[in-house]
Parts: C-alpha cells; structure tokens; sequence
C-alpha cells in the first residue's frame, strides 16, 4: 500500500477531488483502530517478505570454520583505478596470501599473521573474505634477486627485439615493438 494510506487509512486525494466530498468523517476511535489493524498487516508482509529475501540469501550462503593455524587466502577486491594490498586493476589478484590463522575472534572473524608490507591493515577479517588454502607445490615461486643501488633502483636493459609492428591510423603510423628485457646488475655479476 502507499505510504499516505499506511499513515492516514485513506488514499491520497489529489487537489482536482478536494471539492469531492463522497467520503464519511470518521470518529476518532474508528481511526485509531483502523491505524493498528493496518500497521499488523505492514508488520505481517514486511516480515514475509524478509523471510523471502533471506531464503534467497541462504542459497549462497555457506558457514566456514577455521581452526587456529590453518592457511588461507585473504580476498581483494578487484575494481579499477582502486589499490588494495598493492594490487591495481582489475585484472589484478582476486586472493593473496597464503596467510596463517593467528586466533579466532567472534562467531565470524579471524586474526591473520600480515607480512611487513600489509602493516597498515587491520589484521581481523570476516570470515567471507577467507578461502580455505590447499598446499601445492607448483605455488611457490623462485625469488629473483636484484641488486638495487643507493636510490633503490635497478637498470633494466633491451636484450632483444622479439617483434615489430606499425599500427596505421588517420594521422600517422606508430611503430609498436615487443622488446625482451634484462636486467643489467644481474648479467654484470654472473
């Protein structure tokens, strides 16, 4: 029902049916009345439809349980032109981690160990935001090491050209080139 009906018991009457008097005064008690019967229909179908929305919740819905010490994945929220956890894009990560399970907080939260660069986050995520972590060695990849200098940079070289192509468009043509790379401390050292 309208709005104006659930607060008056009456539908709204527009300025062209103001002259229009077919409707009887009602006493006060009758309006009285009148207004709790309504507010337990609004009560009644605000409730069924909860009750509807939330059975359509309960499909997805999933309860997960972690014990103190188990791995998981922390869920980053991939959205353009945000960065989160060092991340940017949304091509970037959907998960990071594996990060271990510190200690549980509430019903649905988790303390998580946090690396040093994640030190400006808080460590306790809702429970949604974690996936389970199943070990495999195919996940763990060889650190590179690269020699920075003094300004914490490192020179990175053209090693070859891989491929070469010119995009033509009205104005003009630019060539586009596909360039391997290397970095120029790594080769000098070996």
């Amino acid at each position: 029902m309208a709005p104006f009906k659930t607060l008056y018991g009456r539908r709204y009457r527009s300025p062209i049916c103001w002259d229009d008097s077919a409707e009887i005064m009602v006493l006060e008690p009758r309006i009285v009345q009148d207004m709790v019967e309504q507010v337990k229909l609004i009560r009644q179908k605000m409730k069924a439809a909860q009750d509807r929305q939330m059975s359509y919740a309960d499909l997805h819905r999933r309860d997960m349980e972690f014990e103190v010490g188990d791995k998981v994945l922390l869920k980053v929220s991939p959205m353009r032109r945000v960065m989160r956890f060092g991340k940017k894009g949304k091509l970037s990560q959907k998960f990071i981690g594996p990060y271990e399970i510190l200690d549980r907080v509430g019903e649905v939260a988790y303390r998580l160990t946090l690396p040093p660069t994640l030190d400006r986050v808080h460590n306790v995520f809702h429970v949604f935001q974690l996936q389970r972590y199943v070990s495999d060695p195919s996940h763990m990849l060889e650190v590179e090491n690269i020699e920075l200098d003094e300004s914490l940079s490192y020179l990175e070289v053209p090693k070859e050209i891989l491929d070469r192509k010119v995009r033509k468009t009205r104005t003009g043509e630019t060539v586009l080139l596909k360039v391997l790379w290397f970095n120029h401390n790594v080769e000098e050292a070996t």
